[in-house]
């Protein structure tokens, strides 16, 4: 039975959105109007677009009170103490139950060991340089696959979540289900040193000894993109979490960053003397800061936004170090027989001597070599591999207490797994629009200061003006007539005495070589021996913002005294 005209107009009259969800709610500020867009349609769509960013920013703000948890972080009561002097089993005393499940010791056979987590933190996989590889979740310590592969692996990776992960083997790389089943055989990467997951691309990024860098999108199975670095061999690769460009550290101590639309580096700078062995960016700070290591045994911290040189330098003890950040902004360093680290803001502060910055934390290993670093995220564990098994120490601070449950739920269900991974294909990005300023996709370009606008009549810029134009526009073009045909052949006679005397059909012939009378016709026309007052009032326009920019610039210089503005200035014409 259909219901009733009216009872719909009361339900109608008497639902209201949520105050989140009104338009007006919060009030927005500083939002751009785009009034210099002529286009209606275009200009409203765009300041719907910007009024629904900058309500989204304020609702973040707004639910930023909502998060309780708080991150913890050791303190000392006097300033002659110090936190490095804390040993794990004081911090594991200290720390909850449930916290204290963190620090264990897995003793196996067949390394180095490098691990990965998954993005939610809850589930851990291994893998050993013999062959040895094994998934699980570690809090409940359930195994979900464990595979003896007899031959070289070098890396391991999650895919989307923990129902597939990727190896990379002797060869190529191989695809198993979360029951350890091999699923595809990928025979374009071959020989593989390191691989690499974007989730919000679904691109599988590795890297080999052939020095090609690979994106197979994991949704279609095609090869999206194959960069050659000519670099060689290549074994230290990290992503920048906030626009999903690939950092590679190759054998001659440079370091490139790369996207798949377009087949050279992006941005190549000579980070260290001697090969590259760590490197990783900073999540906590938008992808603003990255810190690598080099055989030359030097770390150093770079930003991103300026690549003008290091932020922070200094040396270590023990050679070639593994580098990681954490969610907030930690940075672990595994070398020699331990592991540093060094929280913000000493890392990230100028300091122009080459000291190593004040030290958090720090955890002896014997085994050595130390082969892999990982964080884990939303929990403060610090997990490190080495040649006898992998050492889990908890570092308090480092973890991000809270979590997005529609991005990475820790707690999440079979039901909620499948209904995310659905959405994030649907959602998935395009590689195309992997950048180095994820912001500027979007956006419109900003309007030009130089314009040809005379008493707002149109509005050209001035570099989109035929030739022609902008040379009457700046005063240059030529505006008298044409010399006479004759005059011109007396001229070039002129200049060239030496030339032999040609006959008449000779100069006729030369004469109309290169030119045609529409040519000439159109020519004349657009010669112009009146005063154009528009050509008149763009080039006194230009000449005075010319004249602005000269006193603004010998102002700042000192060369001129900035004029004060007086009461008769209201009656100075414009």
């Amino acid at each position: 039975m259909a219901p009733h005209a009216d009872s719909l107009f009361i339900k109608a009259q008497n639902t209201s959105l949520p105050k989140s969800l009104r338009p007006t709610s919060p009030p927005l500020d500083n939002v751009p109007k785009h009034k210099h867009v002529k286009d209606l349609k275009l200009r409203t769509k765009l300041n719907r677009q910007a009024a629904h960013a900058a309500r989204s920013k304020a609702l973040v703000e707004d639910a930023e009170l909502l998060l309780t948890s708080e991150a913890g972080k050791m303190q000392v009561e006097t300033e002659l103490e110090r936190t490095w002097r804390i040993g794990q089993d004081d911090i594991v005393q200290s720390a909850g139950q449930e916290a204290a499940k963190g620090r264990r010791e897995l003793k196996l056979d067949g390394g180095p060991y490098r691990s990965r987590y998954s993005r939610n933190g809850r589930h851990f996989a291994i893998v050993g340089s013999l062959g040895h590889v094994a998934t699980f979740d570690w809090q409940t310590g359930t195994m979900h696959a464990e595979l003896q592969l007899q031959e070289t692996c070098r890396d391991i990776t999650f895919l989307q979540d923990q129902s597939f992960f990727a190896v990379a083997q002797k060869k190529y790389v191989f695809i198993y289900d979360r029951d350890g089943v091999e699923l595809h055989r990928l025979k374009a990467h071959i020989e593989p040193t390191r691989l690499e997951f974007l989730p919000y691309h679904w691109l599988l990024a590795s890297v080999g000894n052939n020095g090609f860098l690979k994106y197979q999108d994991t949704s279609t199975g095609h090869i999206v993109a194959e960069h050659r670095t000519k670099l060689g061999a290549c074994h230290t690769l990290a992503q920048n979490k906030h626009n999903a460009v690939l950092h590679l550290g190759h054998s001659n101590g440079v370091v490139t960053l790369w996207t798949p639309n377009i087949p050279h580096p992006a941005v190549q700078i000579l980070a260290h003397l001697g090969p590259v062995v760590g490197l990783s960016v900073d999540p906590s700070s938008g992808g603003r800061y990255m810190a690598t290591s080099g055989q030359d045994g030097v770390v150093k911290v770079w930003d991103c936004r300026n690549w003008k040189g290091t932020v922070r330098e200094w040396t270590t003890r023990g050679g070639s170090a593994e580098l990681e950040w954490s969610a907030r902004g930690a940075l672990g360093v595994a070398v020699g027989g331990s592991v540093n680290v060094y929280t913000k803001p000493t890392i990230q502060t100028p300091h122009t001597p080459k000291a190593p910055p004040p030290l958090y934390l720090t955890h002896p290993i014997p085994h050595r070599p130390l082969s892999s670093v990982r964080f884990c995220p939303f929990q403060d564990i610090l997990t490190i591999g080495h040649n006898a098994g992998l050492s889990s120490i908890l570092v308090p601070g480092v973890g991000e207490p809270n979590f997005d449950s529609t991005e990475a739920d820790p707690f999440e269900n079979k039901k909620a797994r499948r209904e995310r991974e659905v959405k994030g294909l649907l959602d998935k990005i395009q590689p195309d629009m992997i950048t180095l300023d994820p912001d500027f996709v979007g956006t419109i370009a900003p309007p030009t200061k130089l314009t040809t606008a005379v008493n707002d009549t149109h509005n050209i810029p001035f570099a989109r003006l035929p030739r022609l134009e902008r040379l009457r526009v700046q005063g240059k073009a030529d505006e008298t007539e044409l010399i006479d045909d004759d005059e011109e052949d007396a001229a070039e006679g002129d200049g060239d005495k030496n030339d032999k005397p040609q006959s008449q059909s000779e100069k006729e012939k030369r004469k109309m070589r290169g030119k045609s009378k529409s040519l000439k016709r159109y020519l004349r026309k657009q010669r112009k021996n009146v005063i154009d007052p528009t050509a008149v009032a763009i080039r006194a326009k230009l000449e005075k913002q010319r004249e602005e920019k000269r006193v603004a610039k010998a102002t700042e210089n000192g060369q001129m005294e900035a004029r004060k503005p007086s009461a008769l200035d209201r009656f100075r014409r414009p």
